[in-house]
């Protein structure tokens, strides 16, 4: 077994974490006790480069129940647990992953896993896919976790690039839903919370990009008493947050009254230096997209006299003038960089849709295009079905009538 972590000795605290996530996250359980029987995955390599939380440990224990021989990197410099990557390495898992990786190293454990030749990829932001595509790597199939992972898929299906199929978990309705809205609304504010300590009652909150994530950010911010401003480029969304009750206007507007900033677009300088001479003495900045490209970091540093650390994961930037900006998490993923990413509760939906998928390409080998293609409506659907079971939950089904009714176009 190959692996790299930053420090072995942190095993035990990782067990421990991942043992609690995985009491949270009973749908996995359920799954792993089926591939336990059933070995879908025996003999399949797979690749994953995801954020190495205690809630991915609970889906690499699930994929290993199955059969899988695993290979893991971190799908963010700043996102991995150093305890659940010590503890992945002692269960066996070949993981390469730890907390502040340069570039020049997140790019090798990147590499490390595609040296393993993966015949299924597992990715959260499209880096391993992208690498194995330029690597001539042929897979039998791959998922994408996110919506910038996602993005960048399309792009390359669509001018012809694809070399094996994707499946879009991001896009299944029990991940969206649930991960992108509930997941990120918490997790951001828990990350904003740890890293600064203040009180969001009675602040101008704003919120760029309404999509399923912003949503969330914007529906938790005002839970916790907060003024809430939504910048969007997209009419039909801006709409439905004026509608949703929250006020609505460009960046540049936003810029003089804002005092909490959180960008969860996907897309590169929501917040540039157009934006920080306007802004407020003691504005802070977050980002919670995938990539550290939504602030524009490098600008800032470059207007601001100096920089400094005042306490873990939030820095002072000193601008002309004397005011004073503050930049939360390097401007990385503010709830993996400043916190623990999302609840496992509702992980566990978006990860039984990433092992589901993962069988379905394992079962499929042979029979799908090279495209971007949707998670099956029937994996969608049993996830939502555990997930209420789970929970104790019971629903209603149509009678036989019903359906009858609802499939006529005769009275």
């Amino acid at each position: 077994m190959a692996c790299k972590v930053k420090d072995k000795s942190l095993a035990e605290k990782g067990r421990l974490n991942a043992g609690w996530a995985a009491r949270n996250m009973p749908v996995l359980a359920l799954l792993r006790k089926r591939f336990e029987k059933e070995k879908p995955f025996k003999g399949v390599r797979i690749g994953a480069c995801l954020h190495v939380t205690k809630e991915t440990a609970v889906l690499m224990d699930t994929l290993k129940a199955g059969g899988a021989e695993l290979y893991l990197c971190g799908s963010n410099p700043l996102s991995t647990q150093d305890d659940i990557a010590a503890h992945l390495a002692k269960e066996g898992t070949n993981v390469f992953a730890w907390r502040g990786q340069t570039g020049k190293e997140y790019a090798w454990c990147i590499g490390q896993v595609l040296d393993a030749k993966p015949e299924i990829t597992i990715d959260d932001g499209a880096d391993l896919t992208v690498e194995a595509h330029k690597r001539g790597l042929k897979a039998w199939g791959g998922t994408e976790e996110t919506t910038t992972g996602v993005m960048r898929l399309r792009a390359m299906d669509k001018s012809g690039k694809l070399r094996y199929p994707l499946i879009a978990v991001n896009d299944a309705k029990t991940k969206m839903m649930f991960d992108n809205r509930y997941g990120t609304g918490q997790s951001t504010i828990d990350g904003i919370l740890r890293a600064s300590a203040i009180l969001i009652a009675g602040k101008n909150f704003v919120v760029a990009g309404y999509g399923w994530c912003g949503k969330g950010v914007a529906m938790r911010a005002k839970g916790m008493g907060a003024h809430v401003i939504v910048t969007e480029v997209d009419p039909v969304k801006a709409l439905e947050a004026a509608m949703d009750g929250f006020e609505v206007m460009p960046m540049g507007n936003a810029a003089g009254v804002g005092d909490v900033f959180v960008t969860v677009t996907g897309d590169v300088n929501v917040i540039t230096n157009e934006h920080y001479p306007l802004m407020k003495d003691g504005a802070i900045l977050a980002n919670s997209g995938h990539f550290d490209v939504e602030v524009a970091v490098k600008a800032l540093k470059g207007m601001a006299k100096s920089v400094k650390a005042v306490r873990p994961g939030l820095e002072e930037y000193s601008m002309p003038g004397g005011k004073k900006l503050y930049l939360l998490g390097e401007g990385r993923l503010v709830n993996l960089a400043c916190a623990e990413g999302h609840p496992s509760e509702v992980m566990q939906m978006s990860f039984a849709d990433q092992a589901l998928s993962a069988e379905y390409l394992v079962k499929s080998r042979g029979k799908l295009k090279p495209h971007v293609i949707p998670v099956p409506e029937e994996i969608d659907r049993q996830v939502a079905k555990l997930a209420l079971k789970a929970m104790g939950y019971s629903i209603d089904e149509l009678s036989e009538e019903q359906k009858k009714y609802i499939c006529s176009w005769e009275a």
